[in-house]
């Protein structure tokens, strides 16, 4: 007979094979994927057994996930930009435009149709599997947007080659889409437990994969077009050579990637000692979450921070172009490219700059710079932005960066604001602000500049108006960053409640709390017993 483990609060002997026989005949309780199982033994001994079932002890059970002593932290921020660069390729998607429309013979609108439903279906995603994500951990999650993000890949690759538009719509747009969502989300939480010190420097480092994605993919897809050239063909190849080589690189991140040890857990406090304070300690749900007026308020943040950066990034190239088109100096087409590839830069490097900046002045005084500054630089195009290239392009960098750095920082506000206990589920729900952005911003520049072509207006008054609404997002922005307040103590969660069902810093997936809670119901039965096994 095998060795039945006998589990006591964390702590594990082996049972003899006496007790082990009188186990065949206990009574059982099923918790979960705990199996609590009391046994009273012939000689007036009674135990309690958690038996580990089901997917517990396969390579995506939390316990598996649990990093062993000595782990170093710093090998969590490259599992987590595995998963980011890869997944990134999205903000490539402008490669594969023009190609699709000559073969296919669709229009600029319906080329933008997959992005902009992977961009839906990111926030929709993120916001419906968050819970999800954070109970069955970063592994699960990032093998499941590892299956369906290169899937959506695959999928598009056949939709091109049988000149099926539909279906490179649903594979890129749809399956993609939901692996954008649970691939975004996947590390933050670790990320912010593994790095209590530093939580705005960590998932900056990931998130600013995601904005360097195109960096890799963009001239990578480009020269495999020009390899195996812009027809259904062609097209179709490289989605699937992308496809494939991002389900190799992205399973580096499932097999790194681990969760805190009881190890780590215990020097938590040590590394927060020189820390500041974080805006509060207390925890608080995912689902009491979005009761609170602060979920809302940062809603507001960041939907209209990104709406008025991605504003810019969608129609950069000829919005340079439109706006020296008069003056002494035009914008060539070549030199408008090279422009996207500085706000790349800047949209990547301000993710990790300006979030890393956030742990030592604040997440509030952070967004105070992104939304208040970033006005100011509307305001600046708007009055200058004609007069000077340089500056016009300095002043577009700085709005990307505010726009990279709006998603790299939410996180860690997030954690300040409802504590550690759900905050990847939290941060899901949050980027159904991001699903509407992505919408609102291009919409807003696109229509007004195409009404405006229309009435005959030319250069900077096609974007007159979209900066002045841009300008007056940002303003509300700012006010409701002003009127985040700590959140309400009736929506905190209780530490027990914490304690029990938050396993990823424990790394025991709740077993000692179920095993606790065993044993408390039977102490008034059995407070006189002789030989009870105590914890």
């Amino acid at each position: 007979m095998r060795d039945t483990p006998f589990v006591s609060n964390g702590a594990s002997r082996t049972l003899c094979q006496h007790e082990q026989e009188c186990c065949a005949a206990c009574n059982t309780e099923a918790s979960g994927l705990n199996v609590v199982a009391r046994v009273r033994l012939p000689y007036d001994r009674s135990v309690r057994v958690l038996v580990t079932v089901g997917d517990k002890v396969g390579f995506l059970a939390r316990e598996r996930q649990v990093a062993p002593p000595g782990w170093n932290r710093w090998l969590v921020p490259p599992a987590a930009l595995a998963i980011h660069l890869s997944i990134g390729q999205a903000y490539a998607w402008s490669v594969f435009k023009t190609p699709l429309e000559k073969s296919l013979g669709i229009t600029g609108t319906q080329s933008a149709l997959p992005f902009q439903l992977g961009i839906v279906m990111l926030g929709l995603s993120a916001a419906v599997l968050g819970t999800t994500v954070e109970r069955r951990g970063p592994r699960w999650a990032m093998l499941m947007s590892l299956l369906a993000f290169c899937s959506g890949l695959l999928i598009s690759a056949v939709g091109v080659w049988a000149g099926m538009y539909w279906v490179v719509v649903v594979g890129y747009g749809l399956v993609g889409g939901i692996g954008l969502g649970i691939g975004y989300i996947s590390p933050v939480s670790t990320l912010i437990k593994w790095f209590p010190d530093r939580p705005g420097m960590a998932t900056g480092i990931a998130i600013m994969g995601f904005g360097g994605g195109a960096l890799i993919a963009s001239p990578w897809s480009t020269s495999m077009l020009t390899a195996f050239g812009s027809t259904t063909s062609g097209i179709g190849q490289a989605f699937l050579v992308h496809g494939i080589a991002y389900a190799v690189f992205m399973s580096l991140g499932v097999l790194l990637i681990r969760l805190p040890s009881p190890e780590f857990t215990a020097q938590k406090e040590a590394l927060l000692k020189d820390r500041p304070k974080a805006g509060v300690a207390h925890n608080v749900s995912a689902n009491n979450a979005i009761r609170t007026p602060q979920f809302w308020l940062l809603w507001v943040v960041l939907c209209f921070n990104v709406t008025a950066g991605i504003g810019i990034l969608e129609k950069a190239a000829p919005m340079l172009v439109d706006f020296f088109k008069e003056s002494s100096t035009p914008v060539a087409a070549t030199a408008a490219t090279g422009f996207v590839a500085l706000l790349s830069a800047a949209n990547m490097a301000g993710r990790f700059v300006w979030s890393s900046t956030s742990d030592v002045v604040g997440r509030k005084n952070i967004y105070r710079l992104y939304l208040g500054v970033g006005a100011l630089l509307y305001l600046v195009l708007l009055t200058l932005g004609s007069t000077s290239t340089p500056l016009f392009v300095i002043a577009a960098m700085v709005i990307l960066s505010f726009y990279g750095a709006g998603f790299a920082t939410v996180p860690a506000y997030l954690r300040d604001l409802f504590g550690t206990y759900q905050v990847g589920a939290i941060h899901g729900r949050l980027l159904t602000a991001w699903s509407v952005a992505g919408v609102l911003g291009p919409l807003i520049v696109n229509a007004i500049a195409d009404a405006g072509k229309k009435a005959g207006h030319t250069g900077p008054d096609l974007y007159a108006t979209s900066f002045y609404i841009m300008i007056a997002l940002l303003v509300v922005g700012f006010i409701a960053n002003e009127l985040i307040r700590p959140v309400d103590p009736r929506f905190h969660e209780p530490e027990a409640v914490v304690r029990a069902q938050e396993p990823a810093g424990s790394g025991d997936d709740g077993t000692a709390a179920k095993w606790n809670e065993a044993e408390a119901a039977d102490a008034a039965e059995e407070q006189d017993a002789e030989g009870v096994v105590k914890k």
